[in-house]
């Protein structure tokens, strides 16, 4: 089978920026390739029209049209005439897109078009109190409706996603999933109380609450310590430019020097920070299903997460993790501080996270899934 991905952001040599969606998207078509299915990737908003192949994958990146009033249009009529172009040269069984800002809606293919929701523009701005841009809503919801066939990363966020937009559409639930033989375990490189955060810079990740967490930790474990990784972004509510600035002025003075921020780091590193933490935090408001808590607990790592939404679809509370109202800045705390000075509960937790992942969400899981919900289209 040929399968085709659509997407803003991928990890490949030169990629710029890379979202959860780009390492969802390039988890799946690993496991696609090594199965012996054929994956082409089409990357819009890049910096140029480019083709070549990278492990075994297709990769065509698009530069973006732009005109004024016109660059949403002519940039999907673009992609669209490139697919078909490929298609051209070696059919395309099925292509899939995610649903953020709705780029297939004006996309018509000579195959099944599959949408896979891992949160759109309208449902971020719904966990996150704010309007969404009435155009994202728009083409969201006209690409939902044209596509053949819907999937989603977690019931709660295809139960939302139908809620927001008046619709009723059945979701096959697939969850994410990783390589759970790329993740694993190795508690001999870990660092002795070690929080690590890793994920982006943003409030509706939950990164404000953080130092609060923090501040608390640190009055019970004077040694302990705080790793913060991921790109750091403006603050729309605010309009700051940066959110760490913002964390910062949270920390008390002497608890700022346990901290520290390593800012945006190659993918293919993430691991070994994983790999030296204690543990790791996750106070998120709004997300789909986060690669990033699968990642942490494939390694066999105790997670104190967000207990929102799509949380229990990841994590059984006091089982294979913690879940905890992020804005309960004592209650996470607390978690923490319990993990910090058992490190039998911190073994006993990882283990159980660990079995989890590899029975839901093992990237061998994920892919067999995915295959057969394509070839129930094409039939």
């Amino acid at each position: 089978m040929h399968i085709g991905f659509i997407t803003s952001h991928f990890p490949f040599h030169d990629a710029k920026s890379v979202g959860g969606i780009g390492t969802s998207i390039k988890n799946l078509s690993d496991e696609l390739v090594a199965l012996g299915h054929d994956v082409s990737v089409f990357v819009y908003g890049q910096e140029k029209d480019d083709k070549f192949i990278e492990g075994g994958i297709t990769l065509v990146t698009i530069k973006n049209i732009k005109i004024k009033g016109l660059s949403w249009f002519l940039t999907r009529k673009k992609i669209q005439k490139i697919i078909l172009k490929e298609q051209k040269i070696s059919r395309i069984d099925v292509v899939e897109t995610p649903d953020w800002e709705g780029i297939s809606s004006f996309i018509n293919l000579h195959c099944p078009v599959v949408i896979r929701l891992n949160g759109s523009d309208t449902y971020f701005c719904h966990l996150d109190n704010r309007p969404v841009k009435w155009i994202n809503k728009f083409h969201e919801k006209r690409a939902l409706a044209k596509a053949n066939g819907h999937i989603s990363v977690s019931q709660y966020t295809a139960d939302v996603t139908n809620q927001l937009f008046h619709i009723n559409k059945k979701f096959t639930i697939i969850p994410n999933g990783i390589n759970t033989n790329s993740f694993n375990s190795n508690d001999t490189c870990k660092d002795a109380k070690t929080i690590l955060y890793f994920g982006g810079i943003i409030r509706k990740k939950g990164v404000l609450e953080i130092p609060h967490y923090f501040n608390q930790v640190i009055e019970k474990i004077p040694d302990a310590h705080l790793v913060i990784i991921g790109q750091d972004m403006s603050d729309k509510l605010t309009g700051n430019a940066s959110t760490f600035q913002m964390m910062q002025q949270l920390f008390s003075e002497e608890d700022g020097l346990n901290v520290k921020f390593l800012g945006s780091v190659p993918y293919q590193e993430i691991k070994k920070y994983i790999e030296k933490a204690t543990l790791c935090i996750f106070p998120s408001y709004a997300e789909a299903l986060p690669v990033s808590w699968i990642e942490a607990m494939a390694m066999g790592k105790p997670v104190v997460a967000s207990n929102i939404g799509w949380a229990t679809e990841v994590i059984d509370d006091g089982i294979d993790g913690f879940l905890v109202d992020p804005s309960q800045h004592s209650e996470f705390a607390d978690k923490i501080i319990q993990l910090l000075q058992n490190e039998e509960l911190q073994k006993e937790l990882g283990i159980e996270a660990r079995k989890k992942i590899e029975r839901k969400f093992s990237m061998s899981i994920v892919a067999q899934q995915s295959l057969l919900f394509y070839k129930s289209l094409i039939n």
